[in-house]
């Protein structure tokens, strides 16, 4: 940083709740400045010899990152940030037990990151925290010169989505959201078959995040569920979009040559929670105390600027098996997942799902081809953990631009806040901002990379 240390920028900024330029919102819309804006569509920074590490949350999900980070080549881990220190020196011994040097720790309280931060020998910080510190962790590590990744969702409101796009604009930093579907192995495939065009013209998306995981409300001091379970008396709408988007965007080029123009949501009634509560607790707990709001399953449709059409489900409360559709619709041809099944003019009659063991044999990801084994060994949801962190750190290090960007993160997030104004609406139609500012209409296709 030019004038100010990182020291006295968190102390003379954040400690003293300066607003700084550029964050104010209204509506949702950046408030207008004379700062000149570029934006960060392909944004690539210096190279990195090495890759310098820091975690705020290294639970259940931060955990497996610190894992997958100490058996990439060129990664440092320097320090790790849990205000639960038990479960801050678990992650630290794994880092010595690996034969690393001991990482530091911050565990002085929920804000102790800010004292994190102002080290100068970070250069990444992997946020895997309740979501509603995403976004203000995220900030404050880019405007301390950190490059951001964020756990799912990055933000929650359309107002935080504003943000950290104006705060990636300014501060030239990765704003990533670290959204692992996107790295499994058939979404990798179909994104290899929509580039070569095998289903023709794209038309339509599914994507959902249906799991059951009412389980996690019998976690009440700590865990998952003892601060997810909350978002569900509270807000009534797609609360976990990206799983299943992510991947369908990436198919059909959003905010790369079209982008999500808007949405209708309805929910169904809100009833498992509450039925799960009685049959799991007393009648006096907690949680059958609390009015349980969101509705047991949330359908969002989604039109995009060139007419395609995106339904987008979540349900975390019935006792349906996991599923996220991962289906994608062209004039040539569908693939859909949950089980995986393809259909192709030209491969087979389309009356009936084809084979689809041919289909791997031409069309799977070079990536996949290159470090399968490797990335089923190394685990995380049968390897896509390991290969989105291997890209991360793959990019640092070259200076190439990362896979997903800011725009994508707030553009797959926004889903949440928009869905929720929709049911809240009688499903009006809601406009989607556009947080690229149009650069969509120039910004290249993700390339299928090797």
């Amino acid at each position: 940083m030019s004038d100010l240390s990182r020291r006295e920028f968190i102390k003379s900024s954040v400690g003293a709740g300066l607003v700084l330029p550029g964050l104010a919102s209204s509506l949702g819309r950046p408030q207008e400045t004379n700062m000149k804006r570029e934006g960060v569509a392909g944004l690539v920074c210096p190279p990195m010899e090495r890759v310098r590490a820091a975690f705020i949350g290294v639970g259940a999900r931060g955990s497996g990152h610190v894992a997958r980070m100490l058996s990439l080549e060129g990664v440092d881990i320097k320090a790790i940030c849990d205000n639960h220190e038990p479960t801050a020196l678990q992650s630290q011994k794994r880092c010595v037990d690996a034969g690393r040097k001991k990482p530091d720790i911050y565990t002085a309280g929920e804000h102790d990151y800010r004292r994190m931060f102002e080290r100068d020998d970070i250069d990444i910080v992997i946020i895997s925290t309740p979501w509603r510190w995403h976004t203000p962790q995220a900030l404050e590590a880019m405007e301390a010169g950190i490059h951001a990744f964020i756990e799912v969702p990055a933000a929650l409101t359309v107002e935080d989505c504003w943000r950290l796009v104006d705060v990636a604009e300014k501060t030239r930093k990765h704003c990533m959201m670290l959204e692992n579907v996107c790295y499994g192995r058939d979404e990798l495939m179909v994104l290899n078959m929509c580039r070569k065009g095998l289903f023709g013209e794209l038309t339509h998306g599914e994507a959902a995040y249906i799991h059951d995981l009412r389980f996690q409300m019998k976690e009440i001091e700590r865990g998952t569920g003892s601060w997810r379970t909350g978002h569900h008396t509270r807000r009534d709408g797609n609360l976990y979009p990206t799983h299943g988007l992510g991947p369908v965007s990436q198919y059909m080029n959003i905010n790369r040559g079209d982008r999500f123009d808007y949405l209708t949501s309805m929910s169904s009634p809100s009833l498992g929670r509450a039925a799960y509560a009685k049959a799991n607790f007393d009648k006096d707990h907690g949680r059958n105390k609390v009015t349980y709001t969101c509705g047991d399953m949330n359908t969002t449709l989604i039109k995009t600027n060139l007419g395609r059409s995106v339904l987008v489900q979540h349900d975390t409360t019935t006792p349906r098996p996991y599923n996220r559709l991962n289906f994608i619709q062209g004039t040539k041809g569908a693939f859909g997942g949950f089980p995986s099944r393809i259909a192709v003019e030209g491969y087979g009659s389309t009356h009936g799902w084809q084979d689809l063991k041919k289909f791997r044999a031409e069309f799977e990801h070079p990536l996949w081809k290159r470090m399968g084994e490797v990335a089923k060994k190394a685990g995380g949801h049968g390897g896509m953990d390991f290969i989105m962190l291997w890209r991360v750190v793959y990019c640092l290090r070259h200076g190439e631009p990362m896979d997903q960007d800011v725009y994508d993160a707030v553009s797959w997030s926004a889903i949440s806040p928009l869905s929720e104004k929709s049911v809240a609406n009688r499903s009006a139609s809601i406009n989607f901002p556009d947080f690229t500012r149009g650069a969509w209409k120039k910004t290249k296709p993700l390339a299928v990379i090797s």
